[in-house]
């Protein structure tokens, strides 16, 4: 064993590792997937819990290392000890039993890890609140506990593997199969989705393709599907900006395609002005304003934007150019 895994396994020992040494918390009893994009090689993790904010306890991912999804009568550190343990060279497997073996209580945590060969491992502890259980298929793992019916782990799973598209939408059908299925029998409350690349770019925010948390909210899942909609035409932005130069029509193209994802009052105009701004670099003064325009009619503000882009250099400093963009954006 490495001298960091002993490291890691040793600040176990030593801290409050272990429910029975810490004050009561409500249990995290929740459902939730870990999961591998055979293909991207992309790693996430997805939940939903009846419990406030959700998202800073269960989901742990790191790209190129893993993801982790710590759960039931929860400790928070199989998340960042289980990526830890990864990132030092142990399989999912080996990173989980490392844990659970310097765990004292580890008959009431439910754990998933997944590492970045898509190897999985999970624990369901005897004294999991009932219904408790999971269930692993190739490249990802589900569990749930607490929750109204026995069937909900085999709901996500059938779900996962029977939809087509990229894990974040795979990972949402699993999660809204399991709130079909009854989830959890307190209800539902917070809701949190990450995903992250398959291999580490040394810069955190680029290799995190989706980071998104719903704290409270009466349907959790049914928001955090709003928002992965969302995050999906952000992603899609900078696709505009960097065809713009080399390729108009293909900018233009995009361009459409992003802006059909979310309605403009979604962004409060947000997407359709910076489009128009993108277009402008390819040349495309024309179908520009009519993006440009599209944002004015959500807020007139966005005119008073315009105005001060060219001393940020983001626009030319063209006082004619602005007057008309302003001009068209009213019309």
């Amino acid at each position: 064993m490495s001298r960091f895994a002993l490291t890691v396994i040793s600040m176990l020992t030593l801290s409050s590792h272990g429910f029975a040494q810490k004050p009561f918390l409500p249990p995290v009893s929740t459902y939730s997937i870990v999961a591998r994009d055979s293909i991207t090689g992309e790693i996430g993790v997805a939940v939903q819990s009846h419990y406030f904010s959700v998202g800073p306890i269960v989901p742990w991912a790191e790209a190129g290392v893993g993801a982790v999804a710590t759960q039931s009568l929860v400790d928070p550190s199989y998340g960042p000890l289980g990526l830890d343990l990864m990132r030092a060279g142990r399989t999912a497997q080996g990173a989980l039993s490392a844990l659970v073996s310097t765990d004292p209580g580890s008959e009431v945590r439910q754990v998933a890890m997944i590492d970045s060969d898509g190897l999985v491992a999970v624990h369901t502890g005897g004294k999991a609140i009932t219904e408790a259980g999971h269930k692993v298929g190739r490249q990802y793992s589900v569990q749930a506990n607490l929750m109204e019916n026995p069937t909900v782990w085999d709901a996500m799973a059938e779900a996962f593997e029977g939809t087509k598209g990229d894990l974040a939408e795979k990972m949402l059908c699993a999660l809204e199969a399991a709130e079909t299925e009854g989830g959890d029998i307190r209800g539902c409350q917070s809701a949190a989705l990450v995903v992250v690349s398959g291999n580490s770019t040394g810069r955190p925010w680029e290799d995190r393709t989706f980071d998104l948390r719903v704290e409270d909210h009466p349907q959790p899942v049914a928001e955090l599907r709003r928002l992965v909609r969302l995050q999906r035409a952000y992603n899609r932005l900078g696709e505009v900006g960097r065809l713009a130069s080399k390729n108009p029509a293909g900018a233009l193209k995009v361009a459409g395609e992003v802006a059909a994802l979310v309605p403009d009052e979604a962004t409060n105009g947000e997407i359709p002005f910076w489009i128009g701004i993108d277009l402008l670099d390819a040349g495309q003064e024309k179908e520009a304003v009519l993006f440009l325009a599209r944002a004015y009619d959500q807020d007139s503000r966005w005119a008073e934007v315009i105005s001060r882009l060219p001393a940020a250099g983001i626009l030319p400093d063209d006082r004619s150019l602005v007057d008309r963009l302003i001009e068209g954006m009213k019309q």
